[in-house]
């Protein structure tokens, strides 16, 4: 099955519903085996056009993971990039904002991680965490030393959707692109693979009691998510709703838009100049003398 990635793209202005959009589809593969070719082959892809990026040195990528526990973010990040070169790429996972973070603007800790030129950005959770898990406890928002008239709940949401839509607006006038997934796991998948977690030893440590008290804020996540989708989803920084009970076809359908979006940039290596090419005519002919060079 050809991926169509619109398919997963949520359109600016439209409303989401979560329980009308898929936590499985159709898979991409008939076996574990094509899976894996199919991945091989965009994994490769994928490097030489990062290649090309780095040497074009002309966009950032930016690429934001959100989900709830266990949806696969990690394994997807761990395998859609396996192929890409560390040099040109930085993986940023956010978790509880530090006492220095917290006497800064909620953007502040993720700005300083945005990447340059030539490279890709991983976000493994983001500053949209503000919205999700912050409007889901609001205590936190009442630890975060915000003036009093700052904490109006029936504002200060929309507000931070403003400030976050203004980032990414300024980012994209400037050349980053952003790529945002949201990977739709279903709440009964998550329950097989918390069980997976308690009963497999090597991965006890991912499981935690923490982990099943959010478990019982699942319908309040929904409901953030869907105001976030819909209000943060824009044409040039779109959401894309992946679903992910399968991970190998959440794989594939993560690393199929990650390619449409490098291929819409439309890159190529720098072009050799006159004065370049006979730079390198003259070293060349230098080499072809051979012999250890001379001061």
């Amino acid at each position: 099955m050809k991926i169509n990635t619109k398919d997963f793209l949520v359109q600016e202005g439209v409303q989401v519903k979560l329980k009308k959009w898929p936590t499985l589809v159709k898979p991409a593969y008939k076996s574990k085996g094509q899976y894996q070719d199919i991945l091989a082959g965009q994994v490769k892809e994928l490097s030489e056009l990062q290649r090309m990026h780095y040497a074009s040195n002309s966009y950032a990528v930016l690429l934001i993971f959100q989900a709830m526990d266990a949806a696969g973010k990690d394994g997807a990040i761990r395998n859609v990039m396996s192929g890409v070169n560390p040099q040109g790429c930085q993986v940023f996972s956010f978790k509880h904002p530090s006492p220095t973070e917290l006497d800064h603007d909620f953007l502040w800790r993720t700005t300083q991680c945005l990447p340059e030129r030539g490279r890709i950005g991983i976000f493994n959770r983001s500053y949209y965490e503000e919205v999700l898990i912050v409007r889901v406890h609001p205590e936190i928002l009442r630890s975060q030393r915000l003036p009093d008239g700052l904490l109006d709940e029936k504002t200060i949401w929309q507000e931070r959707y403003r400030s976050i839509l203004d980032l990414e607006s300024h980012l994209h006038r400037n050349g980053t692109r952003i790529i945002k997934f949201f990977l739709h796991l279903s709440e009964e998948e998550q329950r097989k693979r918390f069980l997976d977690r308690i009963d497999e030893p090597d991965k006890n440590w991912k499981f935690s009691l923490a982990d099943m008290e959010e478990r019982k804020f699942w319908p309040q996540y929904m409901q953030a998510y869907e105001e976030c989708l819909s209000a943060t989803s824009t044409k040039n920084s779109p959401w894309h709703v992946v679903p992910a009970d399968d991970k190998e076809n959440a794989r594939l359908i993560i690393s199929e838009i990650v390619l449409d979006t490098f291929k819409s940039l439309k890159m190529h290596y720098p072009e050799t100049d006159a004065k370049r090419q006979q730079e390198l005519l003259s070293i060349r002919q230098q080499l072809m003398k051979g012999g250890p060079s001379r001061n």
